[in-house]
């Protein structure tokens, strides 16, 4: 068998399947990318028995079908150094000798037998389909993942649920400490059904959406997803269990309200947790008169920071304590201007929302406070 494609294009879509091959495979085939050669269509997947990620591309020219794997390693680190250029396979399926022939000079490689890879685990006969545009599923995984746990205990824990209405979509993510809960109003479901998406597929499919435009169509069962993008499919074994009742946690009534510039809370706080506590990373907040004071001390180090912010606050003064890193992470992944913080007393979550959302979004971030000593 014999194919001619193009060094840059075929460089391109291996690196970006590439990142679905574990380190360390269980089986040796899954260290290799699949080649499959059909009609002048060169198919190639990646895969780590969980997640499989293919991606297709025209060759040049070609004299016959076949498929053949290839190491990973070897192949990547041969062709990413070259030009733009075309090159040339030659394949001997009897001892699986390939030849990769560019303008000044050729690789000789041994590959494996395709039917050695495993074969793709297949929907159901009644999936659920939906599709959506790949800059919102982008921003919701993006908004969403820094919150996932990872908890061997609570398995369900450790994905981004997606949860179909025929009025929304809703993502959530939460660790038990903070929580994620991102509602598009401009998705919707012929009917309820929801899925757990893992942490490594949802990492895959925010790398390759960040370049897509266009629409993704997602399909799923009780055991896998397909999404499909303009040039990729990915293909995930989900995670199976019953997520927690989000709704439940989430404070309906809190009468202390605070509007503060995002970003001069941001910088205050990466200043001010400077001199927090190692082991609790702990910040206190202290709300009164349109102000909020920011501290930080470590009694170990006999070290303290503290800072005022102006802010829109008119209620009674009330203070409450949080992992600084965690707000700060809630913090770095809300859009806008102004944020929102909502309390209602040092026991109980605080609720942050960006001042203005998004059209057809409702953004929504929840962070356990801390016990503090006074």
């Amino acid at each position: 068998m014999r194919f001619v494609v193009t060094s840059t294009e075929l460089c391109n879509r291996l690196q970006s399947i590439g990142r679905v091959i574990n380190s360390k495979s269980a089986l040796p085939i899954l260290d290799c990318f699949l080649f499959n050669l059909e009609d002048g269509i060169l198919s190639i997947t990646a895969s780590d028995n969980e997640t499989t990620l293919d991606t297709s591309l025209p060759v040049v020219e070609y004299d016959a079908n076949g498929h053949f794997a290839i190491g990973s390693k070897s192949i990547l680190d041969a062709i990413k150094e070259l030009p733009e250029q075309p090159i040339v396979f030659n394949v001997n399926e009897s001892n699986m000798a390939i030849t990769i022939e560019y303008m000044n000079g050729k690789f000789s490689m041994v590959g494996q037998q395709a039917d050695e890879y495993p074969t793709t685990a297949l929907l159901g006969e009644t999936p659920v389909n939906f599709s959506m545009s790949a800059t919102t599923l982008f921003d919701g995984i993006n908004r969403t993942l820094f919150a996932t746990a990872d908890d061997e205990l609570r398995p369900v824990m450790n994905g981004i649920y997606f949860d179909i209405n025929a009025d929304s979509l809703t993502m959530v993510a939460s660790d038990g400490h903070k929580l994620v809960r991102d509602k598009f109003f401009s998705i919707n479901g012929e009917e309820k059904a929801a899925f757990i998406l893992p942490k490594k597929p949802a990492n895959i499919l925010k790398g390759l959406l960040s370049k897509e435009a266009d629409d993704i169509a997602i399909s799923f069962d009780s055991r896998n997803a397909v999404f499909t993008l303009p040039n990729h499919r990915l293909v995930c074994r989900l995670i199976e269990g019953r997520y927690p009742n989000y709704n439940s946690v989430i404070p309906q009534s809190n009468p202390y309200k605070v509007t503060i510039n995002r970003q001069a809370l941001l910088s205050a706080l990466r200043r001010v947790s400077v001199c927090s506590s190692a082991s609790s990373s702990l910040v206190k907040l202290r709300l009164q008169n349109n102000e909020l004071h920011i501290s930080a001390q470590d009694l170990d180090f006999a070290s303290s920071a503290e800072e005022h912010i102006i802010c829109q606050y008119d209620g009674e003064p009330m203070s409450i304590g949080f992992k600084s890193t965690f707000l700060m992470d809630i913090i770095s992944n809300i859009s806008g201007e102004e944020i929102c913080i909502e309390v209602s007393d040092p026991s109980r979550a605080g609720v942050i929302t960006p001042t203005l959302q998004e059209e057809n979004t409702d953004l929504l971030m929840l962070l356990m406070p801390m016990m503090l000593n006074d």
